[in-house]
């Protein structure tokens, strides 16, 4: 089976949203609506009023050292933002 809830997001914005009930988690990026909605609620024993999606692409990251210029991506991810029933 395989995990669809990654990790939370632990940021100052998502914090602020605690207090409406909304929640946000780094999920699988082939999950769906549906799927994270009933993981949620298992994982948390919480009821779910609605689900939303977004889906990040990677950057490109350069960084400039002593020895050379080193060069790379940061990984795509999708974020959830999910809101609890009052």
């Amino acid at each position: 089976m395989k995990t669809i809830i990654k990790k939370a997001v632990i940021s100052e914005k998502a914090a602020g949203l605690h207090d409406a009930g909304v929640y946000t988690f780094i999920v699988d990026k082939k999950a769906n609506k549906v799927e994270i909605r009933k993981a949620v609620e298992k994982l948390y024993g919480v009821n779910v009023e609605s689900v939303n999606t977004v889906r990040y692409a990677g950057k490109a990251k350069t960084r400039y050292t002593k020895t050379a210029i080193m060069s790379g991506r940061t990984p795509a991810f999708k974020k959830a933002i999910v809101r609890l029933v009052a």
